[in-house]
């Protein structure tokens, strides 16, 4: 079944798209809480008059996100994390200590949405991927220190 997407829903798509998906899931989820129409033949003449206004609010959120990028681009996280005798950490640095840090400074980010490979387990500095909006990344400098 096709439908039109009324909101940006995560792993599906942005404002404005039309997509495939399974019967069941637009007659139960997306129609009941106005997410998505049916692309009907009378739905698609509404959505050619709207899709300026889709396109202007997916731009208007683009921009948004590449301020967000810009701001936390230029963030220097700190982490005092406790050390062992070595230098060895005890545990490690995740993408939810990186997203209360984030947080703290008063970016609200999903931990989801913080790019690591693998957790942080050395002293150091760090550049993290942050995923702000589809296709929009930003990058934070994480320093991990001795408590």
């Amino acid at each position: 079944m096709e439908v039109i997407l009324l909101d940006n829903l995560k792993g599906l798509g942005v404002i404005g798209d039309i997509k495939e998906v399974k019967a069941g899931y637009a007659r139960n989820f997306l129609f009941p809480k106005g997410l998505a129409l049916a692309a009907t033949k009378k739905n698609m003449k509404v959505y050619e008059i709207k899709k300026a206004s889709f396109d202007k609010a997916r731009k208007t959120e683009i921009d948004k996100a590449q301020n967000l990028a810009e701001k936390i681009g230029k963030l220097e996280l700190s982490i005092a994390v406790k050390v062992g005798d070595e230098g060895k950490l005890f545990g490690s640095v995740t993408n939810a200590d990186i997203a209360e840090c984030l947080a703290k400074e008063g970016y609200n980010i999903d931990k989801r949405d913080i790019l690591l490979e693998h957790p942080l387990k050395d002293l150091g500095v760090f550049t993290v991927e942050v995923k702000i909006y589809q296709e929009v990344k930003g990058f934070v400098k994480v320093f991990v220190i001795k408590e």
